[in-house]
């Protein structure tokens, strides 16, 4: 085996809708958190020998409380930094669940309406999947590349996107 064996984190992320909003996770509570003070769904890193619909379900039962009961695999979305490690995200929609919301030790959970989400504090790359899923776009693997926090680079199903000159810094 090399020694040069490339490794990146695996994640999921998971916007959970309720009529015209998103459960959103504003990131205030955790120190040294690269999302802090962000808007982002629920979800986190794959545990060992886990599946992105495993880790999923888990991470949404961990943040909300909720059981996921019904859900869809969105796409994937290549996260390459100069700062952070490379990181492959599952994305997923959920719109049915049982049991009862509960508060996240990573921040604080909101209803957020759809229209409104661009509005809040997101990363650049954030901001084009919500569109993607907006759009009802079929399954995508979406490619972005970060300069520090600044959107250089989004590939959507290998073609080069443009980006706002706002996005580039």
């Amino acid at each position: 085996m090399s020694d040069n064996i490339f490794r990146a984190v695996q994640s999921t992320l998971i916007y959970i809708e309720r009529g015209g909003a998103y459960l959103m996770l504003h990131r205030t509570k955790k120190e040294n958190d690269c999302n802090r003070d962000k808007w982002i769904g629920v979800g986190g890193k794959l545990e060992r020998d886990e599946s992105p619909e495993e880790c999923m379900l888990r991470e949404a039962r961990e943040e909300t409380g909720l059981t996921l009961t019904r859900w869809r695999y969105r796409g994937l979305v290549t996260f390459v930094s100069d700062v952070y490690e490379t990181e492959y995200m599952h994305l997923f929609t959920a719109d049915a669940w049982t049991g009862e919301l509960r508060a996240c030790d990573e921040g604080e959970l909101a209803w957020i309406d759809r229209e409104k989400l661009l509005s809040l504090t997101l990363w650049e790359g954030d901001r084009i999947f919500l569109r993607l899923l907006d759009t009802d776009e079929p399954f995508f693997s979406l490619k972005l590349q970060y300069r520090g926090d600044a959107l250089a680079s989004a590939r959507l199903n290998g073609e080069q996107m443009a980006l706002k000159p706002t996005a580039i810094q």
